[in-house]
């Protein structure tokens, strides 16, 4: 969309009345063919100066063949562009050399906008109940994007002056927040949004310090709760090109997803919540040295075993405790949680409807009492992790609306299979798509055909930012897709009841089973009594 220019101007003269910015568009039009070309007021406030610093010969950066967005004095050879996913949890950011496609820098940092709120309705909430929290939280997250583009440009060694594109995905919330728009009405239905196409500002205008004449461009929302960072997982997957019936899911606080092929797409989002990124897990947290990524459990012993972020050692490896002095064992992250419920669930120490069994007490010291439930200890040290009855509801939940919200997607299509499943988002690239599959997170498939899509959302911001084809593409496909919405959709609870139990109450996962043993149905027994307020009591004599 950038392209750099360099010309020579006519000097001026007392026999040619003309002005500096028509000597300018004659040379552009002369050497580059570039004719009817607009110019920014504050490029004409720098023009001046720059011919004459340059000795009439300058270097003009020039946005989509059509108006004059930057001028330098002299030969100048490099232009940047920022790539920038603007997520719930994490804000992603990469600076691209706009003269050749090369990422040069990226980085990533928390939003801030989560001391509003752990996920997106609490901050719509804190909107609603706080005169001026929209403000606040526009304000942070503008100074997030400032603070990255600064660490990018440092890290490339470069002014932050020489980025002169930007493009954004995010869900709608973050969509609206960035704008400076109140998302109270996305709080309820009929969740109108304020704007669903693609839109084009200024860095100026919306107070983010790259060049001030920096376009940015904000690819298109789909529906209330499908955004512009769907619409960038669909540019990065092109499921509209594939005969296969593929499945993409950008797994986060409120998951986004996509199910179609070029006969058709749908989309949907389902609110799944914190908890698979550790929030609302007793000993959850986030990704960082330290926390417990992954498990195994014997099956016998039910002894565990895992490993933590920043090692590649197991746990029960020799040198593994030196090496994880450094860090301690800190928590379980969401990839972690994820297996080691899954490996509980196929130690038969999680039943089928979720209950921790107490009964499996005798054959482990690991199963402990806790309260009127039961909990598993997952790792004794300066911090006791274990996994309580609480963690396992909060984890079935989660998956139950995931779940629920693709078979919506299934019914709508008439289908009961899906040929490929690509799982987006820094959650979904970490998962191991096993482990996944044994929950009950998504429907059954052919393991193989289940892949991590990393970052699609930053990669679809990548392409829009560096193919000016991709965005009429991508307002093109978006205008296509069918949205359905689950909060009004009648089987959404029947769905999310179903897929409660452990991987699915009624499916019954055939590719699945060729490649793991699913435990036999059981109903918990706990010892002393009815502790988990679920099990039948003995009847009376």
């Amino acid at each position: 969309m950038v392209r750099l220019h360099f010309v020579e101007v006519a000097e001026p003269n007392m026999h040619d009345p003309s002005g500096d910015l028509r000597r300018l568009e004659a040379a552009l039009l002369r050497e580059w063919e570039l004719k009817n070309l607009e110019c920014d007021l504050a490029v004409l406030q720098q023009l001046q100066p720059a011919l004459r610093q340059g000795a009439w010969k300058v270097t003009v950066a020039v946005h989509d063949n059509s108006r004059i967005i930057a001028v330098w004095p002299g030969f100048h050879e490099q232009v940047y562009g920022l790539a920038v996913d603007v997520g719930s949890t994490t804000i992603a950011a990469h600076l691209c050399n706009l003269t050749n496609g090369e990422v040069v820098a990226s980085v990533g940092a928390m939003n801030p906008q989560i001391r509003f709120g752990e996920d997106l309705m609490s901050r719509v909430s804190y909107a609603m109940m706080n005169p001026g929290g929209a403000v606040q939280m526009t304000q942070a997250v503008r100074q997030a994007l400032s603070d990255l583009a600064a660490e990018v440009a440092r890290a490339a060694g470069i002014s932050v002056e020489l980025i002169l594109e930007a493009t954004v995905v995010g869900n709608p919330i973050m969509h609206h927040l960035l704008l400076g728009i109140d998302p109270v009405e996305l709080g309820g239905a009929p969740f109108a949004l304020a704007i669903d196409r693609a839109l084009t500002v200024t860095a100026a205008e919306i107070g983010v310090a790259l060049h001030p004449n920096a376009r940015i461009y904000i690819l298109p929302c789909i529906a209330g709760h499908v955004g512009a960072d769907t619409a960038g997982v669909i540019l990065a997957e092109r499921p509209d090109m594939l005969e296969e019936l593929t499945l993409l899911v950008d797994v986060g606080t409120n998951a986004e997803i996509v199910l179609g092929n070029r006969a058709r797409l749908l989309a949907c989002s389902s609110p799944t919540g914190p908890a698979f990124e550790g929030a609302q897990i007793s000993c959850g947290q986030r990704a960082a040295p330290g926390a417990i990524e992954r498990v195994r459990i014997d099956r016998q012993t039910l002894e565990p075993r895992f490993k933590v972020i920043g090692s590649d050692l197991w746990s029960d490896d020799p040198g593994f405790a030196a090496v994880a002095a450094a860090t301690g064992v800190t928590g379980v992250c969401g990839s972690g949680i994820i297996e080691v419920l899954a490996e509980l669930y196929l130690a038969g120490v999680i039943t089928q409807d979720g209950v921790i069994d107490g009964s499996m007490a005798a054959r482990s010291a690991r199963v402990v009492a806790h309260g009127r439930t039961y909990a598993y200890v997952l790792h004794e040290g300066s911090q006791l992790l274990r996994i309580t009855q609480n963690d396992v509801r909060a984890i079935q939940l989660a998956k139950a609306a995931l779940y629920a919200g693709i078979r919506l997607l299934m019914d709508r299509l008439g289908v009961d299979t899906v040929d490929r499943i690509r799982l987006a988002g820094a959650f979904g690239s970490h998962i191991d798509v096993k482990y996944a599959t044994v929950l009950g997170m998504i429907p059954d498939c052919d393991l193989a055909n289940v892949t991590s899509a990393g970052n699609a959302a930053g990669t679809g911001a990548r392409i829009a930012l560096l193919d000016a084809r991709s965005r009429t593409l991508i307002e093109q496909l978006v205008s296509r897709v069918e949205k359905i919405e689950t909060a009004i959709e009648p089987q959404f609870q029947a769905h999310f009841v179903e897929a409660m139990a452990i991987p699915h109450k009624s499916a019954q996962y055939p590719h699945l089973r060729q490649v793991v043993e699913l435990p036999p149905v059981k109903i918990a027994a706990s010892p002393g009594g009815n502790r988990d307020g679920r099990g039948r009591r003995p009847a009376k004599p």
